[in-house]
């Protein structure tokens, strides 16, 4: 059975590192990237079936990548789940309106119930 592919846009390390074990091995296949304009780069190259972005990113934010990705006719139907520490509607209003398919404040979760929720989205 084929693993489905998640991209993880997150520049913090610790968190990256830690999101990426859990996610290999709930049975995932997982790649990451550490700041935007890799995040995009990588989204294209592999065409994950699912995007874990950050909002707060090194040389393109998550806005930036989320509104990159939406315009791209290859890699514009990938569901784009936001993964931040930026609560407050207006990011959340925000990413929406740029297509994310949900948004999640990183202290609100712990790592079983992103799984979930990534899960929940994907079947």
């Amino acid at each position: 059975m084929k693993k489905n592919k998640i991209l993880l846009i997150e520049d913090d390390a610790i968190l990256r590192d830690t999101l990426m074990e859990f996610l290999k091995k709930e049975d995932f296949e997982a790649m990451a990237a550490s700041d935007g304009e890799m995040g995009v780069k990588v989204a294209k190259k592999e065409l994950p079936d699912l995007i874990l972005l950050d909002i707060v990113l090194p040389r393109k934010n998550g806005y930036e990548v989320l509104a990159e990705i939406k315009k791209d006719e290859k890699i514009k139907d990938i569901p784009v789940v936001i993964l931040t520490n930026l609560a407050g509607l207006d990011n959340i209003e925000k990413a929406l309106e740029l297509g994310a398919t949900n948004y999640l404040v990183k202290g609100d979760y712990k790592l079983q119930e992103i799984v979930e929720k990534i899960r929940s989205i994907m079947s």
